[in-house]
């Protein structure tokens, strides 16, 4: 038998072979975004919706000190063969990036809290140092798009509204409107 033969064979008994792989447990329920809270007496769920912080403030702190040592010690040996002016500019893009990195560092934190437990239903908005928040009765509440597809979900009730949302994909956003409304009919 040829090596192209052998080769085709061992693919076709790999390919036709039973898997004994079981999905986890989480593909099976319908709960993509929330998860179910059980460390209180009243049992309820929370969706935790975060911006995407691709470095950790904390982190950044140490890049940025990282580049200030590297960019001073080159602006350093440039005042030291005479090129003074270097060495204020240097300054003014440290400046420049601690400013950018500060504005960063103060939203890479931001999140949306959806609590639903017993009667009650949550939302805490996290934008910055401020935060917004809503409580809502549970049987009063309605869950619609705010303008249409793809937009933010419009939570409201008694008066109140709030939009949720902010930092799911535009077309994840309809999948959190149904998952809140079968959270909250399947409340009791």
């Amino acid at each position: 038998m040829c090596r192209r033969a052998k080769r085709a064979l061992h693919v076709m008994t790999a390919t036709f072979a039973p898997s004994s792989w079981t999905p986890p447990a989480a593909a099976r329920t319908p709960w993509r975004f929330g998860r179910r809270l059980e460390d209180s007496a009243a049992l309820g769920m929370q969706w935790v919706m975060k911006r995407n912080c691709s470095i950790a403030p904390r982190d950044m702190v140490v890049v940025y000190f990282a580049l200030c040592t590297v960019s001073l010690a080159i602006a350093g040996g440039f005042w030291w063969f005479g090129a003074k002016t270097v060495m204020a500019f240097a300054g003014l893009e440290l400046l420049a990036l601690g400013a950018a990195l500060a504005v960063y560092a103060r939203h890479a934190t931001d999140c949306e809290t959806i609590t639903l437990a017993g009667r009650e239903l949550a939302i805490e908005h996290r934008c910055g140092v401020g935060i917004e928040s809503a409580r809502f009765r549970a049987e009063w509440v309605r869950v619609e798009p705010a303008r249409g597809d793809g937009s933010l979900v419009e939570v409201s009730g008694e008066g109140q509204r709030t939009c949720v949302g902010r930092y799911l994909r535009p077309e994840w956003r309809a999948q959190l409107a149904q998952e809140l409304r079968l959270a909250l009919r399947l409340r009791d």
